[in-house]
């Protein structure tokens, strides 16, 4: 007896065809995990919310209402207001693109700082690599957000000082990961025949070795995005990061820790902005992670 199997095809592909690239695998495996998608859905939403902040916002976010302290929930204002009266809804609006900010910007510091070292040190070797990675591995005997602290405590508080110390505890991350991947392509068959070719240093990177490397920095900057908006946040409940009145979800947070019995919608509300879109985050960087890796199954 002859069992025959049907070939299966990725959306939009025909029956028996190959994919065009391991691009459009990666892209179709990634459209097939739903809860990926969901992750990705509210992501965008959270940024068409802070790009349309001003349209979307009922009230000004940081402008006092001292007859309205302290209300509950109702149709005038959707999520209460605070100990000033300020709408927290509003507030929260705006507070999304502090937060958005914090996770990008931080986590660009510490793709561009820790992919370079890493790239450095994984082609060169010898000295230098030794030198950065004993120099990482101070960096990583402590903890992220105490490596913060420590960086804050030298610049000072404030929302640029904050996004520099997160970003430079991120480097570490990145360092490591990338320069397990150099030195993993750069023992590849390709490379050693771009050098006998006569292929100089900056292309043989740039060209053959670097490209191996986008693809796992992308899903690590994607979870270390999650890392760095809740670190921000913390520092900002801390009075390290964002100042009041700035409507940063972290500082709304903190203004509101005093009033949880009487106001709990103070507090309620930002914290489960951060932690869905924290988890929204996650869930999409480990989906880029299942798509990227052939070895995995979605």
């Amino acid at each position: 007896m002859t069992v025959k199997v049907r070939p299966t095809a990725f959306p939009g592909q025909e029956v028996g065809a190959r994919p065009q690239s391991l691009r459009m695998i990666a892209f179709y495996r990634f459209l097939r995990n739903r809860v990926a998608m969901i992750g990705l859905a509210f992501l965008v939403f959270t940024i068409a919310c802070a790009i349309l902040a001003p349209a979307i916002a009922p009230y000004d976010p940081v402008k006092m209402y001292p007859t309205k302290t302290l209300n509950a929930p109702s149709l005038e204002h959707w999520l209460g207001t605070d100990l000033y009266g300020r709408d927290v809804f509003s507030r929260i609006v705006f507070g999304s693109r502090l937060s958005l900010q914090m996770g990008l910007i931080s986590v660009s510091i510490g793709v561009s700082v820790g992919g370079v070292l890493g790239l450095l040190a994984g082609y060169s070797g010898s000295m230098i690599d030794e030198m950065t990675m004993r120099l990482m591995d101070v960096m990583l005997a402590f903890p992220g957000i105490l490596l913060a602290l420590t960086i804050i405590a030298f610049l000072g508080p404030g929302l640029t000082n904050a996004m520099i110390a997160v970003g430079i505890s991120s480097v570490p991350l990145f360092c490591r990961m990338v320069r397990g991947c150099v030195l993993s392509a750069k023992e590849d068959v390709y490379v050693e025949a771009a050098k006998s070719i006569g292929c100089g240093t900056l292309r043989v990177v740039f060209r053959h070795i670097l490209p191996n490397v986008i693809a796992p920095v992308i899903v690590l900057a994607t979870l270390a995005v999650g890392w760095a908006i809740l670190t921000g946040a913390s520092l900002s409940f801390l009075g390290l990061g964002a100042q009041p009145p700035t409507p940063e979800w972290g500082t709304i947070l903190s203004e509101g820790r005093d009033y949880l019995r009487v106001a709990p919608w103070i507090t309620t509300f930002p914290g489960l902005a951060i932690t869905v879109l924290v988890i929204a985050v996650n869930v999409m960087g480990d989906g880029l992670r299942v798509a990227l890796d052939p070895r995995m199954k979605v």
